[in-house]
């Protein structure tokens, strides 16, 4: 028996492949069980996701990019985090649909190389309290790593938004970046301090796009995520903290949680040994029940009409993302 399922109570591959949600039953086939695109059971799953009418409806929502004004970060209800959801269900630029989504994304490029978003910064905080195409730390990234997954991490725009990025990094991480436009803007936090979402989205965006030989400042920001760990009851930092609020499984990967932060530095294999990695990994594994099956312990309002926006039962999306991770971590 594969290691990863000595870590379970039960066996729940059973109940992830008789779900109705095709994207489940997709993703379990492709990294769980380890089937190939062309199997016929995943091309099967593949095109029912693709024509479900909930995926349709988030990239014709998407494609309407860039929409309104994103004027707090962890709006669940945003397409910025729309992107995120459809590239981890495994939507690409082939699919109906994601080339107009696609195509206004890269229509929007800073000079700095970064990719915009809508943004309204009051003037109080450096902006001109206008709605105007920019970008931040805490956004940027987001775009760029939906663009990777999506299929165009080889193109050119997303190597010079990659070095962009990696260029924002400092000694002690990836601090609260903002275009030049903003001026002295900066986030909640003391000046010298990382901000731990930013180096969560840097990382998780520079991963999806293989690095682009950005691995200095990969290895930096993965270092301060479990520094962060490690130094968990010392302070917060840019209102950061870990305590019970980050120890809630949730989805989608909107804000700074120990899901979000396990799906990304899972996929680095030289983590998988570090004992601050190893630690956040036992806290998911003594979350699940005497079925092998997890719930979310927090849910974004917007998405409660999908499965893993409740908390009554167990959720099969949350569940193989987990599951996913513990392959990850003990293969």
């Amino acid at each position: 028996m594969p290691s990863w399922k000595n870590h379970l109570n039960a066996n729940p591959l059973p109940w992830l492949l008789d779900q109705d949600a095709p994207w489940t039953r997709y993703r379990t086939l492709l990294d769980l069980l380890d089937k190939s695109e062309d199997d016929p059971n995943v091309v099967a799953a593949r095109e029912e996701m693709v024509e479900h009418h909930k995926i349709k409806e988030l990239i014709e929502q998407a494609s309407r990019w860039p929409s309104r004004a994103l004027t707090r970060h962890n709006d669940a209800t945003h397409i910025i985090h729309k992107l995120t959801v459809l590239a981890d269900f495994g939507l690409t630029k082939d699919d109906p649909g994601m080339s107009t989504i696609i195509g206004n994304i890269l229509a929007h490029q800073s000079p700095e190389g970064a990719f915009q978003s809508l943004l309204q910064v009051p003037k109080a905080y450096g902006g001109s309290g206008e709605e105007e195409l920019s970008w931040m730390s805490c956004d940027a990234p987001i775009v760029l790593h939906a663009l990777s997954r999506f299929g165009l991490k080889d193109h050119p725009a997303l190597a010079e938004a990659s070095n962009h990025l990696a260029s924002l990094i400092r000694e002690s991480g990836w601090p609260c970046a903002v275009a030049p436009e903003f001026g002295n803007f900066k986030g909640p936090g003391r000046k010298d301090d990382p901000c731990p979402y930013a180096n969560l989205i840097s990382v998780k965006a520079l991963i999806a796009g293989a690095g682009h030989n950005n691995q200095e400042a990969m290895n930096i920001g993965v270092e301060m995520l479990l520094t962060h760990w490690e130094r968990q009851r010392e302070r917060k930092i840019y209102m950061f903290g870990i305590g019970t609020t980050f120890r809630r499984v949730k989805y989608p990967f909107i804000w700074y949680d120990i899901l979000h932060v396990l799906e990304t530095l899972s996929r680095l294999p030289s983590t998988h040994s570090d004992p601050r990695f190893k630690e956040m990994v036992q806290v998911l594994i003594k979350a699940q029940d005497e079925n092998g099956r997890f719930r979310a312990g927090s849910i974004w309002l917007a998405w409660k009409d999908w499965g893993f926006g409740q908390k009554r039962e167990p959720s099969p999306w949350i569940t193989m993302l987990t599951l996913r991770i513990l392959k990850r971590v003990y293969p």
